[in-house]
C-alpha cells in the first residue's frame, strides 16, 4: 500500500467503528501489521461473487458497491447499497466462514479496503488489546446490521405493496410525516423486490387519493388517518 493510499485510510477509519477506542498509533500499527491491501474497481466490476469463500472484511474507501442476490430467473435482486466511506461489508461471512450467498458489484468506480481475516484472529492467548477490542467493536457493528436487517425484514414481510410502501415510510419519516429518499425510485423498487413500473403507480395512486403528497423523491403524509391504516 502506498502512503497515500495509508493517508486515505487512516483519515477514514478515524470514522469507522470498527476501530473505535484506539489511539492513531494502534490503528496505524493495526493497518500496517494485517496486509491489507486497498483495491479499485471500475464500475460493474465485481468485488466477489455468490459461491466464493471469504478472505477479506471489506471497508468502503470511495464510489459505491451494491450488494445483489440472484432470483430464481437469474436476475440480480439488489439487497443493500453502500456509499459511505468507512462502512464494511462482506464482515459476517468471513466470521460465519461460510461461502457468500450474496454478491457485490462497484456500482461507480470505487476503492476498497481488504483486510484479511486473519488480522482479528484471537483464538489462542494471549489476546491482544487491539485484538480484543477490533472483537469487542465488530460484535456492536454486527448488532446495529442485524437491527437493520430487522427494520427491513418488517417492511417486506407486509402482504401489499402499498403495505410495504407505508411501513417504509413510517421507519423514515421525520416527526412532520415527511420523508426525503437519497436514492432514486428504481433503487427503491429494487429493495422492495418489486419492479419500478409498480412502485411509480402505486406511488401516484397513493397521491391521487390525497393519502401522500409525492413531490420527486420528497414524499409527506397528506392523511394520517388512511396512512395508518395500512400499518
Amino acid at each position: 500500500m502506498t502512503q497515500t493510499d495509508k493517508q486515505a485510510v487512516w483519515e477514514i477509519l478515524r470514522r469507522n467503528p470498527l476501530v473505535a477506542g484506539l489511539s492513531e498509533a494502534e490503528r496505524e500499527e493495526f493497518i500496517a501489521a494485517s496486509n491489507a491491501k486497498a483495491l479499485t474497481y471500475e464500475k460493474n466490476g465485481t468485488v466477489f461473487h455468490e459461491g466464493d469463500r471469504p478472505t477479506f472484511l471489506y471497508i468502503l474507501l470511495s464510489g459505491a458497491v451494491h450488494i445483489q442476490k440472484s432470483a430464481f430467473s437469474g436476475r440480480p435482486v439488489l439487497l443493500a447499497t453502500v456509499d459511505t466511506p468507512g462502512d464494511m461489508f462482506g464482515e459476517v461471512y468471513l466470521f460465519l466462514k461460510q461461502p457468500y450467498d450474496i454478491s457485490v458489484e462497484a456500482a461507480t468506480e470505487t476503492r476498497v479496503l481488504a483486510l484479511p481475516g486473519a488480522a482479528f484472529d484471537g483464538d489462542g492467548p494471549p489476546v491482544s488489546h487491539v485484538q480484543f477490542r477490533l472483537q469487542r467493536n465488530l460484535l456492536a457493528v454486527f448488532a446495529r446490521k442485524a437491527y437493520a436487517l430487522n427494520r427491513k425484514l418488517q417492511v417486506l414481510a407486509a402482504g401489499s405493496l402499498r403495505e410495504k410502501l407505508a411501513r417504509l415510510l413510517f421507519q423514515e419519516m421525520d416527526a412532520s410525516g415527511v420523508t426525503e429518499f437519497a436514492v432514486n425510485r428504481e433503487t427503491m423498487a429494487d429493495w422492495l423486490a418489486v419492479t419500478r413500473p409498480s412502485l411509480s403507480r402505486e406511488l401516484g395512486a397513493l397521491h391521487r387519493e390525497g393519502i401522500l403528497r409525492v413531490d420527486g423523491r420528497r414524499i409527506a403524509v397528506a392523511d394520517w388517518e388512511r396512512f395508518e391504516q395500512y400499518l
